[in-house]
């Protein structure tokens, strides 16, 4: 049993990290033990999962269809692992966070007293950033990332889901007018969000897949969703971003909801990430329970 699950990690983080020799420093084992372990694994399932040459590693067609299995059965006995562990493990110390600054202000900081309730030896430091963080680099045991995530190799753990908005100031409507469709929007002063694909200074996305382009312009541009949301509570324009931003000012009337000729993007989901070479401690495990958990009922209003 124990060869069959070093096998499925081998197997996993071959693939996610790009070779052999990441995945064996990863696994604390010599490359060519991994390569045993691999090959093992491929004689058992009487396929070719991997093909292997001097610069990369490429999945077969059995292969990919195997990865998403071997992923979910390595997670779930992380999980298992994780539940039976916290039950005589120790949780305490310091869990560095990583998270997008609107995000972090907004929702992850309101949760920190409950946590703190339930496990007062933990320490919290909560970084709060826009930018993509190295976890390993800038040593951050996890990251909270927004949208749709690249093939990094990282570790993901779904949180939530992500759902868009576009909406502007009742005072700005009355002044401008309501835009009906996405080509609308050119007239308008569209106020957004610079480190987006969805939403640049220069052209918004629409459709599921972001494959409507539509051409905007506005007075101000940052990189900071708050800062956004505040300028379109005071009237100065439309906004498109994430609708937890804008929850709150949806909710009281500061801004209202424009409904368009064309379905918004799927921006994606909210996920925990952690580095596949550094398994989260108890801690870390607790923390990100704990997120997820209460992520989970407050996105319902989202």
């Amino acid at each position: 049993m124990a060869d069959r699950l070093a096998g499925l990690e081998v197997f996993v983080r071959a693939i996610r990290t790009g070779s052999l020799s990441a995945a064996a420093r990863g696994l604390r084992m010599s490359p060519a033990m991994a390569a045993r372990h691999l090959e093992a694994l491929e004689a058992r399932l009487g396929t070719t999962l991997v093909r292997r040459t001097t610069r990369r590693l490429s999945l077969t067609e059995a292969g990919a269809a195997f990865l998403e299995r071997a992923e979910r059965l390595l997670a779930d006995l992380a999980e298992a692992e994780a539940e039976a562990s916290a039950r005589t493990v120790l949780v305490e110390g310091l869990v560095r966070v990583s998270a997008p600054a609107a995000f972090g202000a907004l929702h992850l900081a309101s949760l920190m007293p409950g946590f703190a309730a339930r496990h007062p030896g933990v320490r919290i430091e909560l970084g709060l950033n826009d930018r993509t963080v190295d976890l390993l680099e800038e040593r951050w045991d996890m990251a909270v990332r927004i949208g749709r995530l690249a093939d990094s190799g990282l570790l993901a753990r779904k949180l939530a889901d992500v759902r868009l908005v576009v909406c502007a100031a009742p005072d700005y409507l009355r002044r401008k007018g309501v835009p009906r469709s996405v080509a609308e929007l050119r007239d308008h002063d569209c106020l957004s969000y610079t480190l987006s694909d969805t939403a640049s200074d220069r052209v918004w996305r629409f459709g599921r897949d972001g494959e409507i382009r539509v051409p905007v312009a506005g007075s101000l541009a940052a990189d900071n969703g708050d800062a956004l949301v505040t300028a379109a509570i005071g009237g100065q324009g439309i906004v498109y971003g994430p609708r937890f931003i804008a929850a709150n000012a949806l909710a009281n009337g500061r801004l209202v909801e424009i409904a368009l000729d064309r379905p918004l993007a799927d921006m994606g989901a909210i996920h925990a990430i952690t580095h596949p070479t550094r398994r989260p401690t108890a801690k870390v495990r607790a923390w990100i329970d704990y997120l997820a958990a209460c992520l989970k009922d407050r996105s319902q209003d989202w």
